[in-house]
Order: C-alpha cells, then structure tokens, then sequence
C-alpha cells in the first residue's frame, strides 16, 4: 500500500536544499550506474530504480542538521517526515540507501533501521547503496564533472570497468573519493572495480 502522507521528493528539496545541483548530478550518474549494473548483472529489480533515484535526490537533506554525521541525518529526516508515493517499508529503504552513501557500510548487529529490513530489503540496500556512494564520491567537488558513463564486465577477471566521460576538456576530474568509496560495490557485487576515462 502506498502512503498518501509524508512529504514528496520537491518538497524535501526546497525545505532542506539551498543548491541541489549536486543532488541532481548524483541521481543522474548514479541511475546510469544501475543501469550498467542491471545490464550486467540482471540481479536488481528494475522497479528498485526509484528507490534509488529518490535516495540520490534526498542524500545529502542531513546537512540541514550537522554536517559530520549527515548521512545519519538524512535517515531521520525520510524516516520522521514519510515519502509521498512510497510506503513506510520502501521509505525505510531509501532511508537506509541514502544513510550509507557515505561512513559505515551496512551491519545489521549496530545499526537499528538497517536491522528492521528482511533479508532481501537489506541485501537490495547494500547494491543501491553501494551504486549511489560510488556516484556521490564522482562528484565529491559538486562541480557535475562527470558527463556520463558506461560500463564493461570482464568476467573471466571479475574486473568492472567504468568508463568516465569528463566535463572538462583539459584534464581529468580528481575521483579519488569514489575510488575511496568502492569498498561496499567490490563486496557486494563480488568484481575488482576499476575507473578509467575516455
């Protein structure tokens, strides 16, 4: 059952975001990220691409609070205002993808709201959450210089190779934050992620 209560995505951007471009390059990149994933992989269920486009859009709505523990943030923030057009155990999930876009990988012994998903639900949690840290981490500076990507699976490696088109024409954008934020992708997808432009 859908809930008609709670707030709708536009709200949630322009009660807690004074510039959400990067929340908008983040949903972007990441949705072509699942994409890639799913063309791969063909494990994700295709009607999980709003749980995650809606966890990108409202990622970074925690920084209204604190900026330390904003992820964290953003989980009460979903969890205590609802999703329009979501019910509670979906809002529960795109709480949960957007809390780990950075900081702590999911475990359901420490953290509560990870703990009240099934099995499945926290298992879909950690692929979305895993696609939406590795895009956060792509445009880290907020600039949107990351113009789109693709992907190759090389399975006789396990190497997942994204392939990154620049924004700017004279160098490479610095990544070393998604570089950083591949660890949960890595576990949960099983490959060797590596980056290259092209």
């Amino acid at each position: 059952m859908v809930m008609s209560e709670g707030l709708c995505v536009d709200k949630y951007v322009k009660k807690y975001y004074r510039d959400s471009s990067h929340a908008y390059a983040v949903k972007k990149l990441s949705l072509m990220l699942f994409d890639e994933v799913n063309k791969t992989f063909d494990d994700i269920p295709l009607k999980s691409r709003k749980l995650l486009e809606t966890a990108a859009i409202l990622h970074d709505i925690g920084y209204n609070i604190e900026s330390k523990n904003h992820n964290k943030h953003s989980l009460t923030l979903i969890i205590e205002n609802g999703l329009q057009g979501f019910n509670e155990n979906e809002t529960l999930m795109i709480a949960n993808i957007a809390r780990y876009h950075r900081g702590s990988l999911p475990d359901k012994t420490k953290h509560e709201k990870y703990a009240e998903l099934n099995k499945k639900e926290r298992k879909l949690v950690k692929k979305l959450s895993a696609i939406l840290r590795l895009c956060d981490g792509l445009d880290r500076a907020h600039l949107e210089l990351i113009k789109s990507l693709k992907a190759n699976y090389y399975e006789d490696n396990g190497v997942f190779e994204v392939l990154l088109e620049s924004n700017i024409l004279e160098r490479n954008p610095d990544i070393s934050s998604a570089i950083r934020k591949k660890d949960l992708f890595e576990k949960v997808f099983q490959v060797q992620l590596v980056f290259k432009f092209i």
